[in-house]
């Protein structure tokens, strides 16, 4: 059943790339980023005291790191948007769950073959569905882009120490508010900020709504659930996209698109049953 807060989250993640999207023609990544924390800051703030969650942690020093490179993480994901087609940032975004494998590996984690081949399958979809193409006035675009799902990879890492260490989803999220709006606001001292009317004024707040909550789900899932199960079913995210852009843009999808969703799925389905068949991770 812990898998299921990754389709929430991958859905809510898909609703708030529209909004990102949105919001790029008119707003630097640096402004998105901070509208994005500091409103998702705002909102955590209510829910912290309406759950009474104590904000105390034994376990800072993580908090302070899973803030830091998830920050780093939606930063250079939202300004590779900026210097990319949508399709090609998103695609090197989701580069993040093969490192989450190789740092899981890294930290002693055993892996049977068949979980390594799922999440590349998965991956393998994600690349056909998008079809990314690089020029050469992309290249840095393309390493930004690429950064953001190395970064993706530790924010994923940090999330499960964290779950595994006892920390409520609400308390995580909340920090990693507060970092990242402290991070983009110290940037913001140093950078050209534009107005805010009614309409962009709901792109952002819809935005930041849409992650807040998707951090909660997909925190619960990291945390409470397998590890590279969720990796997997996080590749949803690309298929609520597409639909999102057959519905809002008219895009139509073609035969190879659809057979990248099929992909993508059968790799959820494979991790589950290689997760199952043989323990993923030692804890």
């Amino acid at each position: 059943m812990q898998a299921l807060w990754m389709i929430v989250a991958s859905l809510l993640f898909a609703c708030m790339g529209v909004c990102v999207k949105l919001a790029s023609a008119t707003h630097s990544a640096v402004e998105i980023t901070f509208y994005r924390s500091f409103i998702s800051l705002l909102l955590l703030c209510v829910l912290v005291r309406v759950q009474r969650v104590p904000l105390a942690t034994p376990h800072w020093r993580w908090q302070l790191i899973r803030g830091f490179v998830g920050f780093l993480a939606v930063f250079s994901y939202f300004y590779a948007i900026t210097l990319l087609p949508l399709a090609t940032a998103v695609t090197l975004n989701y580069t993040s769950a093969i490192f989450l494998a190789i740092y899981l590996v890294l930290d002693g984690a055993r892996m049977r073959p068949g979980i390594i081949g799922a999440l590349v399958l998965g991956l393998l979809g994600v690349a056909l569905l998008l079809k990314p193409t690089f020029h050469a006035d992309q290249l840095y675009g393309g390493l930004v882009g690429l950064g953001s799902g190395v970064i993706a990879g530790m924010a994923y890492f940090s999330v499960r120490e964290l779950g595994a260490r006892g920390e409520p989803e609400t308390r995580t999220v909340f920090y990693f508010s507060l970092v990242a709006s402290v991070g983009t606001g110290l940037v913001l001292l140093f950078t050209e900020l534009h107005a805010v009317d009614l309409k962009t004024g709901l792109i952002l707040l819809a935005m930041a709504g849409f992650a807040t909550l998707a951090q909660l789900a997909m925190t619960r899932a990291y945390s409470r659930g397998k590890t590279l199960v969720s990796a997997a079913l996080a590749y949803s995210t690309v298929i609520f996209s597409s639909l999102f852009g057959m519905l809002i843009w008219g895009e139509v999808l073609d035969a190879s698109a659809w057979a990248a969703i099929v992909l993508i799925i059968l790799s959820g389905i494979a991790a589950t049953h290689f997760s199952r068949a043989s323990p993923v991770e030692q804890d």
